[in-house]
């Protein structure tokens, strides 16, 4: 497909956002699923359970920044990015079943090993095709408001991934216990995983670019150095909160339904993660044209604060016996609003490239994007471990509930201050980092404007107003902007 061709119709924002079912939907497995297999059905403790995502992105640490690399630097006639999706379409649908392997042991140190490295495969499979993924856009697309089309159709296509990935185990898994239900809906996911990305790689394309050369030695130092990036520092905290807030919805749902409201039974669990999916799948929908029209902040401006209001009550309905229609009202306007922080962070994370060049000099969407999933994946490892700490702190007992036992009182209390007290201080950041964003379309537009200056596209001379907004962009002097040395070293001198 030629990417020079400027009709950038649905067809082609459908095909370019297909491969986030697999990028919404997996962690939705496993955040909401993944602890519950290991502390339900294999009895395993939840400060062990919560570890080994921790430790998995530990590793991130060196896979993500060098799959950045990689993937700016790749040469393939499919385009660096797509070869690697391509790739990673197998190995993400196989270390995604690999997981759910019944490992059954009396040495708690083999099985925690052996789930921690299958855990490990599957975080490498995963960046095999994200990083390049979220990498792709900015070489398909230049123009700001067309690529806030494009992501949004994607961010739908999460929601979408999400629904089945938060619906089809809650209806197949009768018995949170048993292990064989797990092993059964992981091949169901792995199936469709990768057929959707395999549609991605088809359907997209990449426009051609000089490949830049980099060393070794160079690599690392220039994945770490994108946070030199004002915008970068706090998109990063604006990714890392917002996802954070629900990364404990979706580690806690189980345990909230389950143990505080004893209602897991009867279809409640999935009634909740349905009304919460599909309303975010709703609020994709709404805010894409909103979001058009005003910013890509603006949803989170908007959708927070009811956010946190609604977060806040469910304290008040956390109970044995509570008003589940209450409940479900209440996590309808919390997965509304969810969306509207989804559709803002990837929509931002695209224009984290240009920002970048206009520092550097140089194009690298991949590292950008391969050190905004770093940090997302270990934003997601810091909740699952975190949420092991608490469930631990507030007394769990793994052993009453591999029985199918209820919790104490104490304990059952502890499990619904988590759920919404540590959602409000997410939520509250993300709102915070958000305002003080400098990005919006004027800028963008700025940036972009300088960056064909600098190129010797552009022959106008830049206003006073346009440094000012490249400097509070940027977080750079105007002077020290378009400097190679930005990246590739440490120090701004």
């Amino acid at each position: 497909m030629n990417g020079s061709n400027e009709n950038y119709g649905m067809k082609k924002r459908l095909g370019y956002g297909f491969a986030d079912i697999y990028g919404g939907g997996a962690f939705v497995v496993i955040g909401t699923f993944y602890t519950v297999f290991l502390t339900k059905a294999l009895g395993m403790s939840p400060a062990l359970a919560g570890l080994i995502p921790l430790i998995g992105k530990i590793w991130d640490a060196v896979t993500d920044p060098l799959m950045g690399n990689i993937a700016d630097r790749t040469t393939s006639k499919f385009g660096p990015k797509r070869f690697w999706i391509l790739v990673g379409s197998v190995i993400s649908a196989v270390t995604f079943a690999l997981m759910w392997i019944p490992f059954a042991t009396k040495s708690t140190i083999a099985q925690f090993v052996f789930y921690m490295m299958m855990y490990i495969l599957f975080s490498t499979g995963f960046t095999i095709v994200m990083v390049p993924y979220n990498g792709l856009l900015p070489d398909m697309v230049d123009d700001y408001t067309v690529r806030a089309k494009f992501s949004s159709v994607r961010m739908a296509f999460s929601a979408f991934g999400a629904i089945i990935a938060g619906l089809i185990p809650t209806i197949m898994i009768k018995d949170n216990t048993g292990t064989d239900e797990y092993l059964k809906v992981a091949f169901i996911f792995s199936f469709i995983f990768f057929f959707t990305i395999l549609i991605t790689f088809f359907a997209t394309w990449e426009k051609k670019k000089e490949i830049p050369k980099t060393t070794v030695s160079e690599t690392f130092t220039q994945s770490f150095t994108v946070f030199k990036s004002r915008s970068f520092r706090l998109f990063i905290g604006i990714f890392i909160f917002g996802q954070a807030a629900a990364d404990f919805i979706m580690g806690l749902a189980v345990y909230y339904i389950d143990d505080v409201l004893n209602a897991y039974g009867g279809g409640n669990f999935t009634k909740l993660m349905g009304v919460i999916l599909i309303s975010q799948f709703i609020g994709m929908l709404l805010f894409a044209p909103i979001m058009a029209k005003t910013s890509k902040k603006f949803p989170i401006i908007i959708g927070t604060p009811f956010r946190l209001v609604a977060t806040i009550a469910m304290l008040f309905f956390s109970y044995e016996g509570a008003p589940f229609m209450v409940i479900l009202g209440l996590s309808f306007v919390i997965g509304l609003s969810m969306a509207g922080t989804s559709t803002t962070i990837y929509a931002i994370l695209s224009d984290m490239a240009d920002v970048d060049e206009l520092i550097t000099s140089i194009s690298r969407p991949g590292i950008c994007s391969g050190m905004a999933t770093f940090i997302r994946k270990i934003a997601a490892g810091l909740s699952s471990a975190l949420i092991g700490f608490m469930l631990t702190i507030v007394g769990y007992n793994e052993v009453i509930a591999s029985n199918g036992g209820r919790q104490t009182a104490a304990t059952q209390q502890g499990i619904a201050y988590i759920y919404v007290f540590a959602q409000a201080a997410f939520i509250v950041l993300t709102l915070l980092l958000t305002v003080l964003f400098p990005m919006t379309k004027k800028e963008f537009e700025v940036i972009r404007k300088e960056i064909a200056r600098k190129k010797g596209e552009e022959t106008s001379v830049a206003t006073p107003e346009e440094i000012a907004i490249c400097e509070k962009v940027t977080g750079f002097k105007y002077d020290k902007l378009w400097n190679r040395n930005n990246a590739v070293k440490f120090s701004n001198k």
